[in-house]
């Protein structure tokens, strides 16, 4: 059945392209299609959308742009005040909408196996109706979905994304070939060689599916040094791919004073609730850290904030505030959820240090959050983070790289433990080095991009 499945798809791509051109002929509305279709997940990627919006609204104001969500409470007026409660973007008119209905073939719940594969199927599925509902001039994917573009360009759309990650990786091939344990490689796979081999086949086979679908954008913005070396090596169009970092609200947060309190040490970790962002390490971190700490002195707090998008995060919220009972923490953890950014920004304001722990996080636009809230980043020592983010300024120290519970322990022990005069020193440089990856930067670099590929069209 699978195997049906994927020959469909290559013919349909094959078609797509023979067809394209005279498709192109059909009547397109002037607009850009933003196809997101959670809409109200909270994190860094609807960030993106909102600011990408503003973006074209700046540079073209009379061409319309429209949302495809899957949220069906969503309205034009919801989410332009959505834009500016959660993230402070002022949108300059309210986009249009289209609901999608299609939005189960996308959720990962709905194949057990084969999930990647299934999800890209079903995203050819929900931008099918998508398109079918509102044709637009430029169809811009905002979430990562590339097996849509092949689609879009048989609509006869100009097809714009900003890929925030991979969907496969050769980090993930290698994983599976070291049978490394993790939330996208499980126990069962790990144990077995045959079962390793087969993933290794089946992951080679999509990531030569993802190429094929990828190099069908005419402008791919990538948000990393780690995820442009990456869709550069699968893609194979090095020169329609710009690396754009993503905007971070470092203006705003900026103007909070370095100075906290340090009678309660604060640790805050800002991370959507889902298995990769791995908050379950970083309560065991803060667990071994706090015992490691003089007993004399107050305790640190925790305060860990995120977004659920459906029931498995809101499941998975549950199942950390079960594990911070078993260790023995849960007074000094407190959980938020679903906080608005005015919210945030007070949360922000008040911590010593944050956390991060995703594993080849593509960028990691909380930790650029935390240096310019003055908050010291204790982030994953790998992908964005590494490469792009947590990097010295001006010769000093802007925050920590850790991998493991012990690494993560020994850098919150450090943090809650140094001299003002020395947490200052370090905050002031996190602070310097996050103004690279302002919001100012990223509309910059984001219509110096889409320039090119939208001049044709008329003022």
């Amino acid at each position: 059945m699978l195997t049906m499945i994927i020959v469909a798809l290559i013919t349909i791509i094959l078609f797509g392209f023979c067809i394209a051109p005279v498709n192109g002929r059909r009547r397109r509305n002037r607009a850009v299609g933003f196809f997101h279709p959670y809409t109200n997940d909270g994190g860094g990627g609807e960030r993106v959308l909102w600011c990408a919006v503003r973006g074209i609204q700046e540079e073209i104001p009379d061409l319309d742009c429209c949302i495809y969500t899957g949220d069906h409470d969503a309205t034009p007026q919801s989410l332009m005040a959505r834009a500016l409660d959660r993230f402070g973007v002022t949108l300059l008119s309210p986009p249009k909408v289209v609901h999608l209905y299609k939005r189960k073939w996308i959720e990962e719940t709905t194949y057990p196996h084969f999930t990647m594969i299934g999800q890209s199927l079903g995203s050819m599925y929900l931008a099918w109706e998508a398109l079918c509902k509102f044709t637009p001039l430029y169809y811009f994917d905002t979430s990562g979905y590339a097996f849509t573009y092949p689609l879009a360009r048989l609509f006869g759309c100009k097809v714009i994304c900003y890929t925030h990650y991979p969907t496969i990786s050769s980090d993930m091939l290698s994983r599976v070939r070291d049978r490394s344990l993790m939330y996208n490689n499980d126990a069962l796979i790990t144990k077995s060689v045959w079962l390793s081999r087969c993933k290794i086949v089946y992951y080679t086979f999509f990531s030569c599916l993802y190429g094929i679908v990828g190099s069908c954008a005419h402008l791919a913005m990538v948000n990393s040094s780690w995820t442009k070396s990456h869709i550069e090596r699968l893609w194979k169009i090095p020169d329609r791919i710009k690396r754009v970092y993503p905007p971070c609200d470092t203006s705003g947060l900026q103007v909070l004073p370095l100075e906290r309190s340090t009678k309660i040490p604060v640790i805050i970790s800002v991370a959507q609730f889902r298995p990769e962002k791995a908050h379950t390490l970083q309560l065991e971190a803060f667990s071994a850290a706090i015992k490691r700490l003089d007993p004399t002195l107050p305790k640190p707090k925790f305060q860990i904030v995120g977004s659920c998008r459906n029931k498995s995060d809101d499941d998975r919220l549950q199942m950390l505030k079960k594990k911070a009972i078993e260790l023995n923490i849960s007074e000094q953890v407190e959980f938020h959820k679903n906080v608005t950014y005015r919210d945030l920004v007070g949360l922000l304001g008040g911590a010593v240090a944050g956390i991060h722990s995703m594993t080849d996080e593509h960028f990691g636009i909380s930790v650029v959050e935390y240096m310019a809230a003055g908050a010291i980043p204790i982030a994953h020592n790998s992908a964005g983070p590494k490469m792009d983010i947590v990097l010295d300024e001006d010769g000093q120290q802007t925050g920590f790289l850790a991998c493991t519970v012990e690494e993560y322990a020994d850098a919150i022990v450090r943090t809650v433990t140094m001299s003002e005069t020395e947490r200052l020193k370090v905050a002031a440089a996190a602070r310097r080095r996050a103004r690279r990856f302002s919001e100012q930067r990223f509309y910059d670099d984001f219509k110096a991009a889409v320039r090119p590929i939208l001049c044709h069209v008329s003022r």
